[in-house]
């Protein structure tokens, strides 16, 4: 057997296949909208200054009133004294006879919100949706044809609905991954609109690169850059979730997780010349293998190191293999997997006699016992491992199988295409 349809992005080791495999074939990836809110409102206040002074806090009265004559009229959505606004809906300041002054906005416990003022300085609206959960103290300053000032302010909370979906990420942040390493989000729940999420994730590099999201089904998304990234590259990933509706489901997560691109490694595999070439630095080591045998072939393509393990058991039941071919190994040293389906680079002694000449495994790429503890040294998660002259290649979404898409695909599964 040489597919198991499993996947996690986050390697968890015993939630994954611990037998050699040649990989899988698939995977499986690790709301109740707020009543509609009124049109308008204004903060109640107490005036500010003398009588007939050019500036006033004014009450919702004042402002009904004002609207016959020259004063301003400033309107701020959400409504004031509001408990549960809708978490998908803007902040959005209007004022009628007047131009708006200036608008800050703060969540509870000081942060301020970012919006625009548009050039007729009529409206502002904020940057993002108001999310859950949160209170929020709105101040509009405007100043009315007539040349009066008006304070106005708006306190509410939005809504906490119990239709919510939650993303997790990898890399984590402050980490260091191989040049071949993508960004994943793996979502907890099926995403029905799939733009409206992507549009509030972003990936930015120093130095910058070109790349793009590709979706694997509704629960996961990968970015990737169109070529390896370069060593020292800071990458960092930008999530702006909270509020963001799909369907009748709110995200809740803003987050910013940034990690770096380490030295560059490369592993590639011939499959029929049984030699593996590690290029580390301008440096070139040749490692003699034995990879899968007739029936049970590694994979082809590009495989990325997901995780490391000096010493695991190896069950063929695990991955599907019975019968004859059946083995349970208790210990199994220096094992790098590649794909969450069974495939790793590991020690085989069992093998010995056989590495350069006879291809003898279950799928995966078996070494002498030095021989993988130093590829096992060498490697870290995210370095790429690519196998030719040997059947069948890997997918996309079995681990990191990103790269065996070639671009214009690779950017044909963004929802944003």
């Amino acid at each position: 057997m040489r597919r198991l349809h499993t996947f996690a992005v986050i390697v968890a080791a015993a939630a994954l296949a611990a037998g050699c495999g040649g990989g899988g074939s698939g995977s499986k990836n690790p709301h109740t909208p707020a009543s509609s809110q009124g049109p308008a409102s204004v903060s109640s206040g107490s005036e500010s200054g003398s009588n007939g002074s050019s500036s006033s806090s004014t009450s919702a009265a004042a402002q009904s009133t004002s609207s016959s004559s020259s004063g301003a009229v400033v309107v701020i959505k959400p409504a004031s004294n509001t408990s549960n606004a809708d978490p998908a809906s803007q902040i959005q300041v209007s004022v009628a006879n007047g131009k708006l002054t200036s608008v800050t906005a703060q969540l509870s416990g000081g942060d301020a919100v970012a919006g625009t003022l548009d050039a007729s300085g009529e409206s502002w609206t904020s940057a993002s949706p108001v999310g859950i959960g949160h209170t929020y103290l709105v101040t509009a300053v405007a100043t009315g044809i007539d040349g009066k000032q008006q304070t106005v302010t708006s306190q509410f909370s939005t809504a906490k609905p119990a239709g919510v979906y939650v993303g997790t990420f990898t890399p984590d942040n402050g980490t260091t991954f191989g040049i071949a390493q993508p960004v994943s989000i793996n979502f907890d729940k099926p995403i029905p609109d799939r733009a409206a999420v992507e549009k509030q994730l972003t990936v930015t590099s120093d130095p910058p690169v070109t790349g793009s999201w590709h979706w694997f089904g509704s629960q996961r998304v990968d970015w990737r850059p169109q070529q390896y990234w370069a060593p020292g590259t800071k990458v960092t990933l930008h999530m702006r979730l909270d509020g963001v509706k799909s369907g009748s489901l709110y995200g809740k997560q803003n987050r910013d997780v940034t990690f770096t691109i380490g030295r560059a490694l490369v592993a590639q595999l011939d499959a029929n010349a049984k030699k593996m070439t590690v290029t580390v630095g301008g440096k070139t080591t040749t490692l003699l293998t034995s990879s899968g045998k007739p029936g049970f072939e590694t994979w082809n393509g590009t495989m990325v190191v997901l995780q490391k393990q000096q010493d695991i058991r190896m069950d063929s039941t695990t991955v599907q293999i019975f019968g004859v071919n059946a083995y349970d190994i208790p210990h199994v040293y220096w094992d790098v997997r590649l794909t969450p389906s069974g495939t790793f680079v590991h020690g085989a002694p069992w093998n010995d006699g056989k590495f350069g000449k006879v291809n003898g495994s279950h799928g995966c790429i078996g070494l002498s016992s030095s021989d993988a503890e130093w590829f096992f040294n060498q490697v870290i998660p995210g370095d790429p491992v690519t196998v030719v002259n040997s059947k069948d290649t890997v997918k996309a979404d079995n681990g990191f199988g990103d790269w065996n898409l070639n671009w214009a695909d690779w950017t044909g599964g963004s929802a944003l295409h």
